[in-house]
């Protein structure tokens, strides 16, 4: 049975390949007619006439090249412009290296930079939340690529964009390899953009974080975000443009700033503090509070039979979340699990050290703050 099936496939494929063979010599005869006819002939299309401006994206190429030049350090042999990135890792700065790596967007933070005309922050925000995702397992960012698409290419924009994703990459020691540069038309909505970002970091094994040193007793330590950094973006525009019928320049008291710009303020970067309590040997475990907000990912710095117990209302929470959870009537589970709360990254640390670890996160000029406990009990969050 099988062969007969396979026959008559082979069969059937003749069939359509002799099809294929007759429709092309019968394309091919209709070409040659054309050619020979007296009629004007016709322009044959172009990418350009598609909508594919290759002159603009050449020229957003150039621009973006001296960003990504000073990002540099010797370590990247072959430039740009190759059909990959190139990055030498040095043999001497680590003995058992475990590569960390992380892809990651901004969400419809796009939406807001897009609506303010401002391109230059957007960069910042992506590299940093990708930077962070690799850190709080112990790495050190080593390059960084970023993925660029719209359904026409403004060079202006694509500069701007570039200019913050350099800008965040040398301030966290990553080299800006390269990326790619798409335009597709009819994809995306006059004036909009899609950005993506692609993060490789290292650390020695033996400084891996894996959620496995936290243990019962460590102390919990949050840091300060921004604002809501790239997480929640959907939701709170919703309720300030829909609910609250708020404009991207309106002026809000409570904010003491615009809509737009309390929106857009840049998600930070925690690579520095991260790596001090690394090196003085107090990181038992580290959380970065993005989508899922402190209850979703502080358990994902925990081994399997520890929770976290957090004391709800022992740190700061920002205005702006005080001012979404009013306009949308959200309980505090809701927001804890939507948004950081004020609370961008949260450490383990031995208890013994707590007070070590909250000096070394001072001499940074950070604001820490002790905000639960690890316990006994299922991997989750409980509050208090």
């Amino acid at each position: 049975m099988r062969w007969r099936v396979g026959c008559a496939a082979r069969a059937a494929g003749e069939r359509i390949r002799d099809s294929l063979a007759g429709r092309a010599q019968r394309a091919k005869l209709a070409v040659i007619r054309s050619s020979l006819s007296t009629d004007a002939p016709r322009r044959a299309p172009t990418y350009a006439a598609s909508g594919v401006a290759i002159d603009e994206a050449e020229r957003a190429v150039e621009r973006l090249k001296r960003y990504a030049r000073a990002t540099f350090a010797g370590n990247v042999p072959a430039g740009i412009g190759a059909f990959g990135g190139a990055y030498a890792l040095d043999a001497e700065r680590f003995r058992q290296p475990v590569l960390i790596a992380s892809a990651d967007g901004v969400g419809t933070k796009l939406n807001v930079a897009c609506a303010l005309n401002k391109h230059d922050t957007i960069g910042q925000c992506l590299v940093n939340h990708c930077v962070n995702d690799i850190a709080v397992q112990g790495a050190q960012p080593l390059f960084f690529l970023d993925y660029f698409a719209a359904g026409k290419l403004d060079a202006r924009v694509v500069e701007q964009v570039v200019k913050g994703l350099a800008r965040a990459c040398k301030q966290n020691g990553a080299a800006l390899i390269g990326g790619e540069t798409a335009e597709m038309p009819g994809m995306y909505a006059p004036g909009a953009y899609d950005l993506a970002g692609f993060v490789v970091g290292a650390c020695e094994r033996t400084e891996l974080l894996d959620g496995r040193r936290a243990r019962a007793g460590s102390v919990l330590i949050g840091l300060p975000s921004t604002g809501l950094h790239t997480n929640g973006y959907s939701l709170a525009r919703k309720l300030f443009f829909e609910t609250a019928g708020y404009k991207i320049d309106t002026r809000v008291p409570q904010l003491r700033t615009t809509v737009g710009n309390e929106l857009l303020k840049i998600h930070r970067s925690y690579l520095r503090p991260l790596r001090a309590l690394a090196a003085a040997g107090l990181l038992l475990g580290a959380a970065h509070v993005t989508g899922g907000g402190i209850t979703g990912n502080t358990p994902r710095m925990l081994p399997a039979r520890c929770r976290a117990r957090i004391q709800w209302g022992s740190w700061r929470v920002p205005p702006v979340f005080k001012l979404l959870q009013r306009l949308g009537g959200i309980d505090d589970a809701e927001m804890l699990q939507t948004f950081n709360m004020g609370l961008g990254l949260i450490v383990c640390a031995p208890r013994e050290e707590a007070d070590r670890a909250l000096a070394v996160l001072r001499e940074l000029n950070e604001k820490p703050t002790v905000v639960g406990s690890v316990e006994r009990g299922a991997r989750e969050v409980v509050y208090r």
